[in-house]
């Protein structure tokens, strides 16, 4: 069974920044596309940003500039360098896999004002 495992999440005070990392296990085969969700309190889950597995990334307009997405030399990690993080980004970030449409645990994410 294919499965995804989050970290990296924390308390950060705005301004700062977080590196998320997403491993999968449990498959030989390369996941095609890998990218980040979150959720917020009260708000439907939203993709933060997706990557290839040749490397083609895009993003959610509140992403672009901010936050960077990579696939690590290990097959089937990906990262999300968050960087100027703001009280609005808080929310529960959620690593996931296409096209097996698969889903991390959560890590949170609070940035403090």
């Amino acid at each position: 069974q294919v499965q995804l495992v989050e970290s990296g999440g924390g308390l950060v005070q705005a301004g700062g920044s977080l590196r998320l990392s997403c491993a999968a296990s449990g498959t030989i085969f390369t996941i095609n596309v890998m990218g980040w969700y979150r959720q917020a309190p009260g708000k439907q889950r939203e993709l933060v940003a997706a990557i290839t597995s040749g490397g083609s990334a895009n993003y959610a307009e509140y992403a672009k500039g901010r936050f960077t997405v990579s696939r690590g030399n290990r097959k089937n990690t990906v990262y999300l360098q968050m960087n100027s993080l703001k009280p609005e980004d808080t929310a529960v970030y959620y690593c996931h896999g296409s096209p097996w449409d698969i889903w991390g645990q959560g890590t949170q994410v609070t940035v403090s004002s």
